[in-house]
C-alpha cells in the first residue's frame, strides 16, 4: 500500500533500511540533461558542450515520444565518449555534487536521512557520475544505475554495459520512496512501506536549504555558476561575444588608466568596487620613509590585490603561491612568487615591504563558499603592524573566476566576463602582531576571526592542501616544497 511522503513517521527509524528513486524523488528535478551538459563542458570542452546543446531538440523529442532510454544513451555517448574515466569521476566529485545538493528535495531527504539502516538508491544516471555524490553526502550503501563501458587504458566508450545488475541484498527493505508517475523499479517492490513523492506538483517539492545539507559544501570546482539548463545555455552562448569584449575592456581600463579614473570607468562597464573603511587608511609608508604597510586579506579571486590597489588609489605589490605567466603579464601591479620555503619567503616579503605596500592572502588559495581557510602565520612573523582586509565577491552570475582543474591563466578573464560583478572590501582596524612574542599562530588565528566576523564567514582549519586533495586528488604542488609549510 502506498502513502504520501507527508504521512511518514520519523520516530524509531534508526535501524530501518530504505530504498529510493533519485530523479523526481530525492532530486526535485527529473531532467538529466543539464548534468550531462556539465560533464560535456568540464571534462570534454566547449565544442562537445555546443554539440550536445545542438542535439537537445532531438534528445527532447525522443524523451517525449516514449524513447527515454534511447535519449539517455545518446546523451551519455555525446558527453562521455573518448574522455578519460578519471576525468569524468573528477568532474562528478568536484562539480556535479554542488548541483545535486542544490536539487535535493527537503521532504524526501528528511525521510531518507531518518532511516539509518542500509540505504539503496535507484537512478538512471551512469554510476560514474552519481556515486561520488551519493556515497559522500548521503552515505548510500548500494547504488543501482547504468554502467558505462571503457577501454583497458581508461577511456570512456560512451556505451552502456550489458552486464546484469546484482543486488547486495535479498531481504525485504523497510521503507521505499518512489514517484507516483514513473515506472516502478523492481527494488521498490521489496519494500514493506511505500511512500510517494508529490510528483507533478513541483511547488510542493521544496528544495533542501544549505543549512540542512548532510555535509557542508566548502570546496567545489567548475566554471559554470548556474545549472546549464537549455535556457541558461542559450543565454550563455548569446552573451559570450559581449562577455569577451567586456572582459577585454575591463582589462584595458585596469592597465591603461590612472587610478583616479579606474573606479569610475569600471563602474560604467558594470564592475563595482565598494570599499568600507573602519578607520583612516594609512598613507604609503614609503612616502614617509618608514617602509610599506602589510595588507592581509581573504582570498576570493586572483584580482584581490588589484582591487585593494584600486581602493587605495596607489600601486601595491602582491605575493602569491602560484601564478600563470599570462596573469603576470596582464597584471597592473607587481606580483612575486612564494617558494613555500619559510625562510626565503619571509626574507622576500621583508625586502618588498621596504619598497612599498604589500598584499598577502594567507589562505594560499581561494574559497567560493562563505568559509575562511586556515591562515598561514608567516605574515605575522615579518611585521609588527597588520591591516586586515575583508574581501568578498558578489554578482558572479555566469562564470567562476577560480579553478583547480581548468586553465588557471584564464581565471581573471572569466571573472571579468560576468555582467555585473561586485567586489566588496572592508579595511579593518590595524592589528599589532607582537612579532617578537612567539605567538604568530595566535595572531594569524585572530586575524582570521576578525575577517570572518566582518564577512559573516565561518572559520575553518582546512588548508590549500585539503582543497586540492578533495577536488584534484593531489596536494596542489608542482614541485616538492623545500621545507615544511602547510599552504
Amino acid at each position: 500500500m502506498e502513502s504520501p511522503i507527508a504521512a511518514f513517521s520519523h520516530q524509531g527509524r534508526n535501524t530501518h533500511s530504505i530504498a529510493s528513486e533519485l530523479e523526481g524523488v530525492l532530486l526535485v528535478s527529473k531532467d538529466l540533461f543539464p548534468y550531462f551538459m556539465l560533464v560535456a563542458f568540464e571534462a570534454g570542452g566547449p565544442l562537445r558542450f555546443l554539440l550536445l546543446f545542438l542535439l537537445y531538440p532531438f534528445i527532447w523529442s525522443l524523451s517525449n515520444i516514449g524513447y527515454q532510454h534511447l535519449a539517455l544513451r545518446l546523451s551519455i555517448f555525446v558527453s562521455m565518449a573518448g574522455i578519460k574515466m578519471s576525468d569524468v569521476k573528477a568532474v562528478a566529485k568536484a562539480s556535479l555534487s554542488r548541483f545535486f545538493l542544490e536539487d535535493l528535495g527537503k521532504e524526501a531527504f528528511m525521510v531518507f536521512d531518518s532511516c539509518r539502516g542500509k540505504r539503496h538508491v535507484v537512478t538512471s544516471f551512469p554510476l560514474v557520475m552519481i556515486e561520488p555524490f551519493l556515497r559522500e553526502y548521503l552515505e548510500v550503501d548500494c547504488v543501482i544505475g547504468t554502467e558505462v563501458r571503457s577501454t583497458d587504458d581508461g577511456y570512456c566508450l560512451g556505451l552502456l554495459s550489458n552486464r546484469p545488475i546484482s543486488l547486495s541484498t535479498h531481504r525485504f527493505i523497510d521503507v521505499g520512496l518512489c514517484s507516483r508517475l514513473s515506472p516502478r523499479h523492481f527494488l521498490i517492490s521489496l519494500c514493506r512501506e511505500k511512500y510517494v513523492s508529490a510528483d507533478g506538483d513541483r511547488q510542493r517539492m521544496e528544495r533542501l536549504p544549505a543549512s540542512l545539507y548532510p555535509k557542508p559544501l566548502i570546496f567545489h570546482d567548475g566554471r559554470l555558476v548556474a545549472k546549464p539548463t537549455p535556457a541558461n545555455v542559450l543565454m550563455l552562448i548569446l552573451w559570450l561575444p559581449f562577455g569577451i569584449i567586456l572582459a577585454a575592456t575591463r582589462l584595458a581600463i585596469g592597465l591603461l588608466l590612472p587610478y583616479k579614473l579606474i573606479l569610475l570607468c569600471a563602474a560604467a562597464t558594470g564592475l563595482r568596487i565598494s570599499a568600507d573603511v573602519s578607520e583612516q587608511l594609512p598613507v604609503d609608508g614609503k612616502e614617509k620613509g618608514t617602509g610599506g604597510r602589510l595588507y592581509v586579506c581573504s582570498h576570493r579571486t586572483l584580482l584581490d590585490p588589484v582591487m585593494i590597489s584600486c581602493s587605495l588609489q596607489r600601486r601595491v605589490m602582491a605575493v602569491t603561491y602560484s601564478l600563470s605567466r599570462l596573469s603576470e603579464l596582464i597584471s597592473p601591479i607587481p606580483n612575486f612568487r612564494l617558494s613555500r620555503d619559510r625562510v626565503k619567503d619571509g626574507e622576500m616579503m621583508r625586502s618588498l615591504l621596504e619598497r612599498g605596500d604589500l598584499v598577502v592572502c594567507p589562505e594560499g588559495t581561494t574559497c567560493r563558499e562563505p568559509y575562511l581557510l586556515r591562515f598561514s602565520p608567516l605574515f605575522a612573523e615579518i611585521v609588527d603592524e597588520i591591516v586586515p582586509v575583508a574581501v568578498t565577491v558578489e554578482g558572479v552570475a555566469m562564470f567562476y573566476g577560480t579553478t583547480v582543474r581548468g586553465y588557471k591563466c584564464l581565471d581573471s578573464f572569466f571573472f571579468l566576463m560576468n555582467p555585473m560583478p561586485c567586489y566588496r572590501l572592508k579595511f579593518l582596524k590595524k592589528v599589532r602582531s607582537r612579532k617578537n612574542s612567539g605567538c604568530h599562530v595566535d595572531v594569524a588565528n585572530h586575524v582570521q576571526k576578525l575577517i570572518g566576523g566582518a564577512l559573516g564567514f565561518q572559520c575553518t582549519n582546512l588548508t590549500r592542501r585539503d582543497k586540492y586533495r578533495m577536488i584534484a586528488g593531489n596536494d596542489g604542488v608542482v614541485r616538492p616544497p623545500t621545507s615544511s609549510i602547510d599552504q
